[in-house]
């Protein structure tokens, strides 16, 4: 089936109207359509995806507190309430990087105050998440290479032995998965991952990717604070999951080769490590 054939059949499916292409991602091409006299969002997956599936289970989960809706899914398309506004990342743009960091707050705060007694079938724990940088510490152990890497796993190893207030998790929070909308500002894009709430603070504290701001070592002790006094969690352990999940994300951006990216993440982890505490 071409990918016009499959949008077609899902306009006729699911009884929507006047597709307009928005993007295409290495997951999905993404269209606003129309649906009930309302604009909103058919992203149609790439044959192969597995990981949005999980992100819609999210979606469900969250049901619209803190994030857009689910509206409609099966195994090749979601439908989602369209978030028309800006990004997030602009307020950052436009010098606004702590009110950016705030309002990232309120939105966690949204998506982890959802009951937690729903069923959570098909979501995964966090520490699966963890298995690339696991791998890439037990290599460099093998080779008697003490690396960042090393460090970044026992801290990991030690995190999700003893997590603290478990929550569905967005799992990817950050200035570009962060939209406005006519219900204020809204998350998309979710992992669907079960761990402590903690872990949803490091993503954050990563990006946008702005070097002059994302490593500055005053700027990340600054919104690391504003997060763990919006959120009442212990700075340490922002600090601590930060480091985790730079140290994380440079082995995924390894595995790839994406130098760049590791490069980056690695800067960030080396920001922070002076700061960590024991856990």
């Amino acid at each position: 089936m071409t990918d016009n054939d499959r949008l077609n059949y899902y306009l006729t499916a699911w009884n929507l109207s006047n597709p307009r292409f928005l993007k295409q991602t290495v997951t999905s091409d993404v269209y606003t359509v129309r649906h009930d006299a309302e604009t909103v969002v058919l992203k149609l997956l790439s044959p192969s995806e597995t990981e949005e599936q999980v992100g819609a289970l999210a979606l469900r989960y969250f049901d619209g507190h803190g994030a857009v809706r689910l509206l409609r899914y099966d195994d090749g398309a979601h439908l989602m309430e369209y978030a028309e506004g800006d990004e997030l990342v602009t307020l950052v743009e436009r010098g606004e990087d702590e009110n950016a960091t705030r309002i990232i707050a309120q939105v966690i705060k949204q998506l982890h105050g959802v009951p937690q007694d729903a069923p959570r079938d098909g979501l995964f724990l966090l520490d699966r998440w963890f298995r690339e940088l696991f791998r890439k510490a037990a290599a460099d152990r093998q080779a008697g290479v003490e690396s960042i890497y090393v460090r970044g796993a026992s801290l990991a190893e030690r995190l999700l032995a003893d997590p603290r207030e478990a929550r569905v998790l967005h799992g990817d929070i950050h200035h570009r998965n962060i939209r406005q909308s006519s219900r204020g500002w809204l998350a998309f894009d979710p992992k669907g991952v079960v761990g402590e709430r903690t872990y949803d603070c490091a993503n954050t504290l990563c990006n946008p990717v702005m070097p002059e701001i994302v490593h500055n070592e005053t700027r990340l002790l600054t919104n690391a604070a504003i997060l763990a006094d919006a959120l009442e969690i212990d700075l340490p352990r922002v600090l601590a999951f930060a480091y985790a999940y730079a140290c994380l994300s440079a082995s995924w951006s390894l595995s790839i080769g994406a130098d760049d990216v590791e490069q980056w993440m690695l800067k960030v982890a080396a920001i922070v490590e002076p700061h960590v505490d024991p856990v």
